[in-house]
């Protein structure tokens, strides 16, 4: 099988539980892509063997191979130090940590996570979802709040390229929590769920009438008191948990909202509930595309590398 060999460089979007890669040729253009499961847990112990299977798969020669996500954490390959807002996400090609076990001879690097404190000193980190932003940069969206919802979903904001804020929120964990264990769990039983938008909304709307703990609760209590079917309950669920979110930015520390308008990095299932929320709460939402961002940010992370 021939090689491609056009290859400038490979990124890979190494996840947790999930992987991505993606060849650019010298214009930055993805000519070849792959996705599985070799996430960082189903790769630990066999890190390099996974990474030249992936270029394997992918048919490719790359001249460098830039890694970010969880792959750099205490669960992955190296545990890469976080930087600080400091470094301006345009600066990050100065800051890739060198992987010097991999197999093959193309350099491989690893892109650092952030770590940011807010006005009370409070720590906050994101690992991979700096990626994103450094592309939607490349994209020509240097300013803003920007939300990447997943598993911990981030709020960060820009001005003029740099980190200002972030906040994560555990959404996506606490949903799959609560779902399969506890009270709610418990609620929903047996019955085969449905995604039903009037109970999305109610979740919404309850995400601002009192305390998350207290809200989620409610979750049972309308099944039990017969205000809600229990084949609803994860779509009450989903409103209430990403209210909570944009509850929580609205007000902002001293009451005023942080922002009115946010632009989503994210899948478009996941773009469609924020919308959704964003909009009965008169928020303003620009959806960008994930993979094009990361695309984007790789070009940018090889262009700027290779100068460095």
């Amino acid at each position: 099988m021939a090689l491609l060999t056009q290859t400038s460089v490979v990124g890979l979007d190494w996840g947790t539980t999930h992987r991505r890669a993606y060849a650019l040729n010298a214009q930055g253009i993805c000519v070849q892509e792959l996705s599985d499961n070799e996430g960082a847990l189903a790769s630990k112990g066999r890190f390099p063997q996974a990474l030249a299977l992936a270029l394997q798969q992918l048919q490719v020669t790359p001249q460098l191979v830039v890694m970010a996500g969880m792959v750099g954490s205490a669960l992955g390959w190296h545990e890469v130090p976080y930087v600080d807002d400091s470094v301006p996400l345009g600066a990050l090609a100065r800051h890739l940590y060198a992987v010097n076990d991999a197999a093959g001879t193309a350099p491989c690097v690893m892109v650092p996570g952030y770590r940011v404190r807010n006005q009370w000193g409070q720590p906050d980190v994101m690992r991979g979802e700096e990626t994103q932003l450094l592309g939607a940069i490349a994209l020509g969206h240097t300013s803003g709040w920007f939300v990447l919802p997943g598993t911990h979903s981030k709020w960060v904001e820009l001005k003029d390229a740099r980190i200002v804020q972030l906040r994560t929120y555990m959404t996506g964990e606490l949903y799959e929590l609560l779902s399969h264990h506890g009270t709610v769990a418990a609620a929903i039983g047996s019955a085969p769920s449905v995604w039903d938008a009037a109970a999305f909304a109610d979740g919404v709307r309850a995400a601002g009438q009192g305390t998350l703990s207290h809200q989620i609760f409610s979750c049972r209590a309308r099944v039990v008191c017969g205000d809600m079917p229990a084949a609803s309950t994860k779509a009450y669920l989903s409103g209430l948990l990403i209210g909570s979110e944009l509850q929580d930015v609205m007000r902002g520390p001293q009451g005023a909202p942080l922002t009115t308008q946010f632009k989503l990095i994210c899948s478009p299932e996941l773009a469609v509930h924020y919308q959704t929320a964003a909009s009965q709460l008169h928020l303003a939402t620009e959806v960008l595309d994930a993979k094009a961002a990361f695309i984007a940010a790789i070009a940018h992370l090889q262009s700027t590398w290779t100068s460095v």
